[in-house]
């Protein structure tokens, strides 16, 4: 199941139906900026294969990895009673509540990563660059660090 951590899984977090739509979407901030990231070969993709990887750096969860398999990823904390069930489910990870529900997307377009803000409370951040607008895309390469309320994830594309 993407995103999942074999832990999550077999504590019973989710049931993995997300909402999820395969929709295009532009390559372009709502800003106008044009977004570009370091190109990565996605050629081969098939869904359901894993394509990239975060993994929680700091806290009592440091380590733990959450596997990227679809098109699009939503990243926040599950929540069976609101029907929220994110692909990177940072619930157990997060004892202070500072991720959002509905946090934040990590989509590929073009074979460009992006990470989008979907109007968190406490903000999302790149290599600790500015807060991210609600709406806008940025690009995402190997290595980079994102910061979701207080949980430090780095992105690893898969090899």
């Amino acid at each position: 199941m993407a995103g999942r951590s074999s832990s999550s899984l077999e504590n019973g977090n989710g049931n993995g139906s997300n909402g999820n739509s395969l929709q295009p979407a532009a390559s372009v901030a709502p800003s106008g900026a044009t977004v570009s990231a370091e190109q990565v070969s996605l050629s081969g993709f098939q869904p359901g294969s894993v394509h990239a990887t975060l993994q929680i750096e700091r806290g009592t969860s440091a380590g733990k990895k959450f596997t990227l398999s679809n098109q699009e990823s939503q990243i926040g904390r599950w929540d069976a009673d609101g029907g929220v069930f994110p692909d990177v489910d940072l619930d157990s990870d997060d004892p202070e509540a500072k991720v959002s529900r509905r946090h934040a997307r990590i989509s590929i377009r073009d074979g460009n990563y992006l990470i989008e803000d979907l109007g968190s409370t406490n903000g999302t951040f790149v290599n600790r660059g500015r807060r991210l607008a609600p709406g806008d895309r940025c690009p995402l390469k190997d290595g980079d660090e994102i910061i979701v309320g207080k949980t430090f994830l780095r992105f690893r594309v898969a090899k």
